[in-house]
């Protein structure tokens, strides 16, 4: 029997996990389906993207034992690397948890390989990005390898087209256009969601020229043109590049949540308390996927911190 199972090794189950051991719980178990820990900072953050504390100038004091701090996509792994290291945390990766039902001494949790695992306690703390959103008509099947929802594919002199009007569809244009032909197509003409560093970096290269825009206009469809990714946008105009990247958030993992019979709100967020407990007692949520809107990984560590202290206090440590 685990006392604490966590599902998810990001910086927010991170934190829970040794938040709990720090608090006196002994036996804690993260399952990861990847093959490392913080897999969204891994696959969606550009190498050298900064991360910030106080993302989109969300002002958080940190309730925890965790010295987070400003910092780029290495020094955060880094950091988080350690912490694993330091606090012995049993780390099972390429562990898929398919779900978790409540039984009447615990949780029973089911990896989709078939293994179970009994626990007292739960904490699902998976994130959105591990499901980018994607767009609404078909990705033609000999383009698909070209349409990304990260950067990781990008080649030298590729000519660009990144689709958001988020941080992260800001920051991917204003670092590639350094290196590419690069185009930032967002559905609105201004960009209300992102920070001030960002506004102010995306202003830089839109002057310089070094960046081409286009605004107020979405994307009707996509072609293959002769292997490269022909775009049909709603003025009427067709453009052809060599990579297509949407960076325009994450979606909520319905079909595990829903395996879990959680309640979910009109968002399809899950229902909680105050102390992220869900509609199923002893089964918690940390992290973005606890929220509606977006978070921060400051955020993930607070709610890993509430979590721990109020399963401490449960098992009477």
């Amino acid at each position: 029997m685990i006392d604490l199972a966590i599902i998810g090794a990001g910086t927010t189950g991170i934190s829970t996990a040794i938040e709990a051991k720090n608090l006196g719980i002994q036996k804690i178990v993260l399952f990861e389906k990847g093959d490392s820990h913080s897999m969204t900072i891994r696959k969606f953050y550009k190498d050298g993207k900064r991360v910030d504390k106080d993302y989109k100038g969300q002002e958080v004091t940190l309730e925890g034992s965790i010295d987070f701090q400003d910092g780029n996509k290495e020094s955060t792994l880094e950091l988080f690397e350690s912490l694993i290291t330091s606090h012995q945390l049993d780390l099972r990766l390429h562990t898929d948890i398919e779900k978790v039902e409540k039984k009447d001494n615990g949780f029973e949790i089911t990896s989709s390989g078939g293994e179970t695992f009994m626990a007292r306690f739960a904490v699902i703390a998976i994130g959105k990005m591990g499901q980018p959103n994607k767009p609404s008509y078909p990705i033609p099947l000999p383009i698909r390898s070209l349409v990304n929802f990260n950067a990781n594919s990008v080649k030298s002199d590729e000519k660009l087209l990144i689709v958001g009007g988020g941080n992260s569809a800001v920051e991917y244009a204003y670092d590639l256009c350094k290196t590419n032909p690069t185009t930032l197509n967002y559905r609105r003409t201004e960009f209300a969601r992102i920070n001030d560093t960002n506004a102010e970096e995306l202003q830089k290269v839109i002057a310089s020229g070094e960046l081409q825009t286009k605004l107020g206009v979405d994307i009707v469809g996509l072609s293959n043109e002769d292997g490269k990714v022909g775009v049909e946008f709603t003025d009427g105009e067709k453009i052809i590049y060599d990579r297509v990247i949407y960076a325009i958030g994450g979606a909520t993992p319905l079909d595990f949540l829903q395996k879990c019979k959680l309640e979910l709100d009109d968002s399809q967020t899950p229902k909680s308390s105050e102390i992220y407990e869900t509609s199923i007692t002893g089964l918690f949520i940390a992290g973005d996927i606890a929220l509606s809107s977006g978070g921060s990984i400051a955020i993930g560590l607070n709610h890993g911190y509430k979590i721990a202290q109020e399963i401490a206090k449960r098992l009477k440590l």
